[in-house]
């Protein structure tokens, strides 16, 4: 699978930061075959995946499990480009997280989100759609950062979110998390993403410029689009959000993308794939990421993939991959080869 490709404007303050922490940030670059280019060129496309690297290397090298989140704590809306001005001067909060859904494929293209509302709470999820090589942990963190520093934005800077949820487990210091994301952060959580209560998603921002919000509409009409997205990457995306809840059909999903499932079975059909087969796939790269490359509890990682029992997650596992999950971890742990990959 080829990588997804992001903005490099997603390395804004990564200089500063890997500096401040003693790295020399044009050699972690140079590691993970990445051009300085990146660093002075906003809008340049560079693989996704390589971003994910350099900043678990750097969370690594340098001891700072939260470098991410430190890179997203001086984040401001500029760094989205013309995105940023759009979401900026949006009349709500609310407005403005539906342009970042609707748009979020423009910036990253391994990135997914979505909100939903029941009970007079707000959810907003995020994922990142790699493989555990390329590093999940440090590129959710700022993204959950960023996400947070937006809302902030319309609901004050003292505002503090109900709760904030990772998948990954807790740093061995909070400090970090707690100052930029708030008192209340549950780790090894169902899914990643922000709870609030769901009328501040209705808060409403005094500082909007309507004439700004057509401006900003406009220069993104007029500019050119990097490809459109496929119905295989539109599938994922949204997958990858539903899997955990056991909600990941394709009716569901079809919902979600605003088409029938006949629809989607057709424009599978004629691209040579089907419903399933995408989900399976999207399976073995969730299970490469959290069997070998996490210690969360097998029965958690069965519930991240949507397995409904244990059992059958076991049963698929091994299908996959000739080996059990307790043994791919076990071989992983003990220094063997990697394990956790289809064969050929």
């Amino acid at each position: 699978m080829s990588s997804a490709l992001i903005r490099s404007a997603s390395l804004t303050h990564y200089v500063e930061v890997a500096q401040s922490v003693g790295l020399d940030p044009y050699r972690m670059l140079a590691e993970v075959e990445l051009s300085v280019r990146a660093l002075t060129e906003p809008d340049l496309q560079i693989p996704v995946d390589r971003v994910g690297l350099l900043l678990e290397r750097s969370a690594q090298a340098s001891g700072v499990e939260a470098f991410g989140l430190r890179m997203a704590e001086a984040r401001q809306l500029s760094n989205l480009g013309a995105v940023g001005m759009l979401i900026r001067d949006q009349r709500t909060l609310r407005d403005s997280i539906g342009l970042l859904v609707r748009y979020l494929g423009t910036l990253n293209g391994a990135m997914s989100m979505m909100l939903e509302e029941a009970d007079g709470i707000a959810i907003i999820r995020e994922e990142v759609s790699t493989r555990r090589s390329a590093g999940a942990r440090q590129g959710i963190e700022l993204a959950i950062g960023v996400l947070v520093t937006l809302m902030r934005r319309f609901l004050g800077v003292h505002w503090q979110p109900r709760r904030v949820c990772f998948a990954h487990a807790a740093p061995r210091d909070l400090g970090t998390h707690l100052r930029i994301l708030g008192p209340v952060i549950d780790f090894k959580h169902e899914f990643n993403g922000v709870i609030l209560a769901s009328a501040e998603l209705d808060a409403v921002n005094a500082n909007a410029d309507p004439a700004m919000a057509r401006y900003a509409q406009q220069l993104l009409d007029a500019m050119p689009q990097p490809h459109a997205p496929s119905i295989q990457e539109d599938i994922r995306r949204v997958a990858l959000l539903l899997l955990p809840s056991g909600r990941c059909t394709i009716e569901q999903v079809a919902k979600h993308l605003g088409l029938v499932c006949r629809t989607v079975q057709r424009r599978l059909a004629e691209e040579g794939t089907s419903f399933s087969d995408l989900i399976n796939q999207l399976r073995v790269d969730l299970a490469e990421r959290h069997v070998a490359g996490s210690d969360r509890p097998l029965t958690d990682v069965a519930a991240l993939l949507g397995f409904a029992a244990p059992s059958g997650f076991s049963r698929w596992y091994q299908a996959q991959f000739g080996c059990s999950p307790s043994q791919a971890r076990a071989l992983t742990r003990a220094g063997g080869e990697e394990v956790g990959r289809v064969p050929g």
